[in-house]
């Protein structure tokens, strides 16, 4: 009984994020969304007069010659994307001192993007890892994909504990053959990923979105607590009223922090930090926006 009632409350969540993401998606995510991401190609369109100020490279001469006018070519933008959503669901992703676990605000980016993706005639793909690749649904068109999707991210338990964004990068490099788009949902908890993770971003395109809770940044002053590593099981005591010991903390977690941010920034990875607490829509607003304004 207890397993259908959590059956039936995982349903319900995902109607819930369903129907908000289909909100977002529709009414003010999807044109970022569009105006961001390029297509894999030009495709032909028509033929028309040529007119001073259009690329001489796309005159067709011989159209030319038959119609004794100058013609050029035309195109449009062949936009349909293969999009892969990679998330993370390794045990640290459990964690939320909030209201939502980090695997929970993922589930709620995975929803938006994916829907954003759909309404502009992209395919959805989802690599769910940990340790090692755990399930991989290539790319497909229709909300029910993005449905599966964020119904697995929920649902979904790791065979063995432990994360591996290197396994999870050489995953795709191996598995995608054509160029896509690639949103690697993580808390990058984790370590020597960074030269898979390079490399991947060289044949694709990968928007990294770095999963954080408040308390990753500043721990509070709440006496000795027990710290446990969901991973390892491992646990420590830590004596939060020691000033010396928070500000510790802070400062690995900032260094770290600023180590990822410059690790992106060297191999040209877009990135929006989103907290399992604040609003992300503004962060990833940003981040479209100036993809966006790169592209003009």
């Amino acid at each position: 009984m207890e397993e259908e009632e959590s059956i039936e409350e995982i349903m319900r969540r995902v109607r819930r994020l369903e129907i908000r993401a289909r909100r977002l998606a529709s009414e003010s995510f999807s044109g970022d969304y569009h105006s961001s991401f390029r297509g894999q190609g030009l495709d032909f369109d028509e033929f028309r007069e040529y007119q001073p100020g259009d690329e001489v490279r796309f005159i067709d001469w011989n159209v030319s010659a038959r119609m004794q006018e100058t013609y050029i070519r035309k195109f449009r933008e062949e936009r349909e994307l293969s999009v892969i959503l990679a998330v993370d669901i390794s045990g640290s992703t459990n964690y939320g001192s909030d209201f939502l676990s980090k695997r929970e605000r993922a589930a709620e980016i995975a929803a938006l993007l994916g829907f954003s993706a759909r309404y502009n005639g992209d395919k959805v793909g989802l690599l769910l890892f940990a340790k090692e690749p755990v399930l991989y649904l290539p790319p497909a068109k229709g909300g029910k994909s993005v449905l599966r999707a964020v119904r697995e991210i929920l649902t979904a338990r790791p065979p063995e504990e432990g994360t591996s964004l290197s396994a999870a990068c050489s995953f795709m490099l191996q598995t995608l053959k054509r160029k896509g788009l690639i949103f690697l949902i993580s808390d990058f908890i984790d370590w020597g990923f960074e030269k898979p993770l390079g490399s991947l971003a060289r044949h694709h395109d990968v928007i990294a979105l770095p999963l954080i809770d408040p308390l990753e940044k500043k721990l509070p002053n709440v006496g000795r607590v027990y710290l446990r590593d969901p991973e390892s099981d491992q646990e420590v005591i830590v004596n939060t009223s020691n000033r010396n010991t928070r500000m510790g903390l802070e400062k690995l977690s900032r260094r770290y922090r600023e180590g990822l941010a410059a690790f992106f920034k060297k191999h040209g990875i877009d990135n929006a930090v989103i907290s399992t607490k604040d609003d992300y829509l503004a962060s990833l607003h940003r981040l479209l926006k100036q993809r966006a304004h790169r592209r003009r």
